[in-house]
């Protein structure tokens, strides 16, 4: 089936607003930019993916573009855990930074590495890459790694975090990892078409992920706006 970059670029086009939209708007600034981050990474993939399938038989860098961008998401993700966390975890955050460090120097290999990912075939709505083999083990079992302690910190954090608000935003960071993770691995698995093409239905599940992350800034937003209709007015001098 011929590929079209319809469900792409409208994802794309939500997150981007999105991301935009909680950056205009009231709430912590380190959980809105994280947040923005993830947001605007997303988009990028999807954009991305879409120059890939435009000309899949000369592609260039655009494949290890592709997997440049999400690379970071992981590392971002448990970030924000991270700091919606409270009281502050030190685990949590070394864990966020130790991931940061790795996700740079799996960008320096991506950079380097001409063979590390090349498109070989786009359908329908999604792209199915080819590796060198076993190195790219090596990616996926970052990769994995980052996801796992996204659902477990934000687990974790749902349940233990003393501020009954931060829990209800790492629980939209929970839903929304396990929401778009489980279904895409079931697809990859189930769906004989989509074999192979796990990063590529990761990504566009991860609207899912997008969408709990919006339902998160919206909470934030009217915490904020809470806490500051709730602050005293100061008397006139």
């Amino acid at each position: 089936m011929e590929y079209s970059p319809v469900l792409a670029l409208a994802t794309a086009l939500f997150e981007v607003g999105v991301a935009v939209w909680a950056l205009r708007g009231p709430g912590d600034r380190s959980i809105v930019r994280t947040t923005a981050a993830i947001l605007f990474l997303l988009a990028g993939y999807q954009v991305v993916e879409v120059a890939v399938c435009a000309n899949v038989g000369a592609p260039g860098v655009l494949p290890r573009l592709a997997f440049l961008d999400v690379t970071w998401l992981p590392p971002l993700g448990l970030v924000l855990v991270a700091q919606l966390h409270r009281p502050r975890s030190r685990t949590f955050h070394v864990a966020g930074r130790a991931m940061l460090a790795a996700a740079l120097g799996i960008a320096a290999w991506i950079a380097l590495d001409r063979s590390f990912a090349t498109a070989s075939v786009c359908s329908a709505v999604y792209a199915r890459y080819t590796h060198v083999m076993p190195r790219f083990v090596v990616y996926a079992g970052f990769y994995w790694v980052g996801l796992f302690g996204m659902v477990l910190f934000s687990g974790l954090g749902a349940r233990t975090s003393t501020d009954p608000h931060r829990r209800r935003l790492l629980a939209q960071v929970l839903f929304g990892t396990v929401g778009f993770v489980v279904p895409a691995v079931i697809t990859s698995w189930f769906v004989p078409t989509a074999s192979g093409a796990l990063p590529s239905i990761m990504c566009h599940f991860a609207l899912i992920l997008a969408a709990f992350l919006t339902r998160m800034i919206a909470l934030e937003r009217r915490q904020a706006g809470g806490e500051e209709s709730a602050a005293p007015a100061h008397e006139p001098a």
